[in-house]
């Protein structure tokens, strides 16, 4: 393959592309290529139609490049194009992470986690001491002050309501046959435990 340089207003993209790049994906491209630069280059045709990479030119669109690396992939049949975006796609899929290594690159970095691609407070906590685990979860599950009326006055209506519909509703007896009324709502009590029954 032959690396070049190419105007980005030149590219052009396949009829199908393989891969849906999302909002989030395309921003962490983005900070990717802030931090790095362009570590990767675009494949093309020799049409200038891109094979791989198509994120990347999007994310490189946005961010107002007006030149890109490309490699040719020169001589390939349209089968062979379509064979070639497909593995591009799918070999990456078939790779697992090491997550002994993944925890010590984590651990060497310390303090500097801003990495691309990965949530930093979620990398902090792979990483933190008892003391602060202990502390994290402590306070898993508190509910702020100011929503604890909120939550009481919801929680309170509900309960009247279900209230005012269990008044409202009709006993039917085992064996009744459910009979229509007013409210719509029926019920039978349980011959084990007198538990009412909701129909």
């Amino acid at each position: 393959m032959k690396v070049v340089k190419r105007k980005i207003a030149d590219l052009k993209s396949p009829e199908k592309n393989l891969r849906l790049h999302t909002d989030k994906q395309i921003a962490e491209f983005k900070r990717s290529v802030e931090m790095f630069g362009q570590i990767r280059p675009i494949v093309i045709d020799e049409d200038n139609v891109m094979l791989a990479g198509n994120g990347l030119h999007q994310t490189l669109v946005e961010l107002g490049w007006t030149e890109v690396t490309c490699y040719i992939a020169a001589g390939l049949s349209e089968a062979q194009k379509k064979k070639l975006m497909l593995a591009d796609n799918r070999i990456f899929d078939l790779g697992v992470d090491d997550m002994a290594a993944f925890d010590e690159f984590i651990l060497d970095l310390k303090d500097d986690l801003d990495i691309p691609g990965f949530d930093e407070d979620i990398l902090k906590s792979f990483i933190m001491d008892n003391r602060d685990a202990d502390e994290l979860i402590s306070e898993y599950g508190l509910v702020p002050d100011e929503r604890v009326d909120d939550m009481r006055a919801t929680s309170q209506k509900y309960e009247d309501r279900d209230a005012e519909a269990a008044n409202a509703a009709e006993e039917i007896k085992p064996g009744d046959a459910p009979a229509a009324d007013e409210s719509g709502h029926k019920y039978i009590l349980c011959p084990k435990c007198g538990e009412r029954i909701w129909l």
